[in-house]
């Protein structure tokens, strides 16, 4: 497999002086393309930060990122919107769509933002959109629509323009039990279908569990790290409960 995103030795410190606090220290890994890694700790852990830092929304005070070959940290701060268009995809827990548009309207908003040809958008978001079951849902407004529908679209308004890697930040954190058990079988298989590479942050083990490698962070390090294998989920799960047990979290069970 060809590996897409490196982080070597990275650290993230804030403050200055003798009032410095070391949120992320020395962490280093790679993913692989198509892969679905999972990224979890208990509060203060660094694993936001870390997303961060791999978004370019915050900077490292040391260390390198490299996303197929392009060192990250290097980018001068005025080509890094242009990076990020380019080349991620964001999928956030409280959706981040307009209201005042449709749902077709708020995955074109992607594609306009990195001047897709005007032909080719309709047909885009019909392809998107049945891939994700939000067909019938298009002509509506986000007002209009379920918590589990509005996260479907965030979905397709993050893939629509084929980003190398697609950043999940707490993506079940808004929603019922139902409608994340929905989404995260969605990501699946937006992983499985498409080969997208999803790197997803969150604390609930029942949504880790459809990663196929989690890391663990504890105190801004990499605490342990887990392969699904040919476990099932449910197997999987209680191997992600049993960490959480040692470093902090839990949850009852899965089916």
């Amino acid at each position: 497999m060809n590996t897409i995103l490196e982080l070597e030795h990275i650290q993230k410190y804030y403050g200055n002086g003798g009032n410095i606090t070391k949120a992320i220290q020395d962490i280093s890994f790679s993913v692989e393309v198509g892969e679905f890694l999972g990224i979890m700790g208990a509060s203060g852990s660094g694993k936001t930060t870390l997303l961060n830092c791999i978004s370019t929304i915050d900077t490292v005070s040391a260390g390198h990122i490299f996303l197929e070959g392009t060192d990250v940290t290097e980018i001068n701060p005025k080509s890094l919107a242009r990076f990020r268009r380019e080349n991620l995809g964001f999928v956030f827990q409280d959706f981040n769509l307009l209201d005042t548009l449709t749902i077709s309207e708020n995955i074109a908003l992607a594609l306009a933002i990195n001047h897709t040809p005007a032909g080719s958008v309709e047909p885009r978001i019909l392809e998107i959109a049945e891939k994700l079951k939000i067909s019938d849902i298009l002509n509506k407004y986000p007002y209009q629509v379920s918590g589990g529908q509005k996260q479907r679209c965030a979905c397709a308004r993050a893939i629509i323009n084929n980003p190398k890697l697609l950043l999940a930040d707490e993506p079940t954190g808004a929603l019922d039990s139902h409608s994340s058990q929905m989404l995260l079988s969605t990501i699946q298989s937006i992983n499985a279908q498409l080969r997208a590479t999803i790197l997803m942050v969150t604390h609930d083990a029942f949504t880790a569990s459809y990663a196929s490698r989690i890391l663990f962070l504890k105190d801004g390090e990499i605490f342990m790290e887990l392969r699904k294998g040919s476990d099932s989920r449910s197997a999987f799960f209680d191997k992600i409960l049993n960490v959480l047990t040692i470093i902090g979290g839990g949850q009852s069970h899965v089916c």
